[in-house]
């Protein structure tokens, strides 16, 4: 399996960034289970954080790492680090015309990009696709999380608003914990096509029924000329 690697910093203001909450399967009515309990201990934890507490969890984090993946937290609060995204791509997106073949091993391989707490789940997506020289509208493309609970694994689709590395260092280095993938979206697909593009569908589907009402006129037509012929034989003088 390849893996890339890519920068995706950017200046920022002094300011902290929060991850609206997760969303899993819910549990029955009743006593909520262990797993569910960790949701909304999580729930709890993608809230505001004081530069003190970012500060611990950079620390713990690095303490964990095992990779040399590390983050960095600088003066003003803004952290930087590395998240791995798998590509699962139902087919290999479309490179720009001038710049030939995409990377080998781009759908499917792990790749590693190194963003600040400040980028978001849009700017990741984009930065993916400029990697691989893909023109196709990011629109088309989203960035899910995959946790695993109780040996099941939830995957939602993030917004774009959300920040991939806050999440990482809520979750810990762990990939087994979480990890981020990127695939095509599953609802929704239409808006991610151009008016051109629509408009060539609707000429298709257009021909397609003029050609489809052509034979069954066809068919019925054929048909009435039997049934007709029929009639006129057991309607004949003797």
């Amino acid at each position: 399996m390849s893996s890339g690697y890519s920068s995706l910093e950017e200046d920022a203001e002094d300011f902290f960034f929060t991850a609206r909450t997760s969303f899993f399967r819910r549990a029955p009515q009743g006593k909520p289970r262990s797993g569910q309990q960790d949701v909304e201990k999580e729930k709890e934890t993608h809230s505001y954080l004081s530069k003190e507490e970012i500060k611990e969890k950079v620390h713990k984090y690095n303490l964990a790492v095992t990779d040399k993946l590390k983050m960095t937290l600088n003066s003003n609060g803004i952290y930087t680090g590395f998240i791995k995204v798998q590509m699962e791509l139902c087919k290999p997106p479309q490179p720009s015309p001038n710049s030939g073949k995409l990377s080998p091993g781009s759908n499917g391989c792990m790749n590693t990009l190194h963003i600040s707490s400040t980028n978001t789940v849009g700017e990741v997506i984009e930065a993916l696709l400029k990697k691989f020289l893909v023109t196709e509208s990011p629109a088309k493309f989203a960035l899910y999380k995959r946790c695993h609970r109780e040996d099941q694994v939830y995957a939602c689709k993030l917004s774009d608003r959300e920040h991939p590395l806050y999440l990482r260092l809520v979750a810990g280095p762990r990939t087994d914990t979480l990890s981020f993938v990127l695939r095509e979206h599953e609802i929704g697909e239409w808006e991610a096509f151009s008016l051109p593009e629509l408009q060539n569908f609707l000429r298709i589907l257009d021909k397609e029924e003029d050609e489809q009402l052509q034979n069954l006129k066809r068919r019925y037509t054929a048909y009435r000329h039997k049934l007709e012929e029929a009639l006129r034989e057991v309607w004949k003088p003797d």
